[in-house]
């Protein structure tokens, strides 16, 4: 068998583009996986030391720092052992459970309270929370940092290019001029809102027990008020630091009902709207992919790299086009995932166990094609000598406020009478002010209309660029 490395690895996000994804290895993977299940048994077990049981009392600074540990401090080596008990249990929440046990050997305080080590939960008390933390540190720390660095960008651009007037192209023909700051603008207006949709997902967590009615709870200490307990757990916010001596909770937010599973329509909304996002990120990669054609932006060049292996002079637009495709990947991906996860048959299936997995996938190719648009987007120069060439080349679209003005005063056929000189023809600026000059407007408005170019032409795109 060939030993695993980044040129073995079946997924390009584990070779290939190893270095690319390296930040989400410690939250998406199985040790990231692990290391949380560790953080819920911990934060469970501590809070029902805290809870006034007589037979568990709370614990001592001296053990709370330990069990603090256990998950702060969680390495490689410890999830390597978490697996070998696994050969034996074939069961992974059980290994998480007597590893935890196993650190108690030699502290008599936590030795005797170890059978209060995943009391009264079903494994899905431990996984559901844990990939909310996993999905609370791919979103926070990985997914949101590459989103904003690219709305940074384009908000700079936005400001940078507000005056260049760029030719529009509705339906790939000449139209309307803009600008090419508000074109970036709108896409950062966009990007905006699809990050606070990201950023406003509720990750929700529940343990409650097997079929979420407390029934193992509640056999045990039948009067307590096990659910406000539960909510506690869940939303009091993590440890801070190591020391053991702030309130232990996970940070997440209740989920009072649920069946086995929490019913994971979180994540679907979570999923749906970065894919979303990745949407409007294909939107912009594919517009810069035909700016660049067009020859509106130049791409800065790096030593040493080739375009093509057989025609020399080409620089191509692959960082858009590499980001199109992750995002495209990312997307199938993650609308399976939103899709199938809400869905159980009655109390308990098995179908979201393996699903989610591959959450760091989806999320994986998302951030991959972040960087990849963020590298393209910092390549780009602009080119306004052909912006302006290629404006010059269209007097036509002075059609439109031409007839608008005919409109204004009544002249009849107005639309008509630009669609016969300008419509499929090459129109060229002496034509257009011999119009004018005939029209039986007010000499101020011929004026205007007389000292309007191609590249005036833009309505408010300035002010909308800068105000985005």
């Amino acid at each position: 068998m060939l030993p695993l490395s980044a040129l073995t690895a079946v997924s390009p996000l584990d070779g290939r583009y190893a270095g690319k994804t390296a930040a989400l290895r410690p939250i998406a993977s199985e040790l990231g996986y692990m290391q949380r299940r560790v953080q819920v048994e911990v934060a469970w077990f501590v809070a029902l030391s805290d809870a006034g049981f007589a037979e568990f009392k709370p614990l001592s600074p001296a053990a709370r720092a330990l069990l603090v540990g256990l998950h702060q401090n969680f390495s490689a080596e410890d999830g390597e052992a978490i697996k070998a008990i696994e050969k034996t249990t074939n069961h992974d929440v059980k290994a998480v459970e007597y590893w935890i046990k196993a650190q108690f050997k030699g502290h008599a305080e936590l030795e005797a309270a170890a059978e209060f080590v995943h009391f009264a939960c079903t494994s899905e008390d431990i996984n559901n929370t844990s990939h909310a933390l996993q999905l609370k540190a791919m979103r926070g720390e990985v997914l949101l940092p590459a989103l904003d660095a690219v709305v940074a960008k384009l908000g700079d651009m936005a400001n940078q290019f507000a005056a260049v007037p760029m030719l529009s192209r509705t339906h790939g023909q000449t139209a309307s001029p803009t600008t090419v700051g508000k074109e970036m603008a709108n896409v950062a207006v966009r990007l905006k809102k699809a990050r606070a949709a990201i950023a406003g997902v509720q990750l929700m967590a529940k343990m409650n027990g097997a079929v979420g009615n407390y029934n193992a709870h509640l056999a045990a200490w039948p009067e307590f008020d096990w659910a406000a307990f539960a909510q506690r757990v869940v939303e009091t916010p993590e440890p801070a630091d190591a020391s053991g001596s702030a309130p232990f909770g996970l940070g997440l937010t209740f989920q009072p009902y649920s069946i086995q599973i929490e019913p994971h329509d979180y994540m679907a909304e979570l999923f749906d709207a970065i894919a979303r996002s990745n949407t409007i990120c294909i939107d912009l990669a594919r517009d810069i992919w035909g700016y660049v054609s067009l020859g509106y932006f130049k791409q800065k060049l790096k030593a040493g790299e080739i375009g093509s292996s057989t025609m020399p002079h080409k620089v191509n637009p692959i960082d858009f086009e590499n980001a199109e495709g992750n995002f495209g990947l990312a997307n199938a991906v993650l609308r399976h995932l939103s899709e199938k996860l809400p869905i159980s048959r009655w109390q308990r299936d098995l179908t979201d166990s393996t699903v989610l997995r591959n959450m760091g996938v989806g999320l994986g190719y998302a951030v991959l094609a972040l960087q990849s648009l963020m590298v393209g987007l910092n390549k780009l120069e602009l080119n306004e000598a052909a912006l302006a060439a290629d404006l010059d080349n269209s007097w036509e679209v002075l059609a439109e406020p031409i007839q608008t003005v005919m409109r204004r005063y009544g002249v009849a056929g107005a639309y008509e009478k630009l669609k016969e000189v300008t419509r499929g023809q090459t129109v060229h600026r002496e034509d257009l002010h011999a119009l004018i000059n005939g029209l039986a407007i007010p000499q101020a408005d011929k004026d205007r209309l007389l000292a309007m170019t191609p590249g005036s032409y833009v309505g408010q795109a300035e002010q909308l660029a800068r105000g985005a």
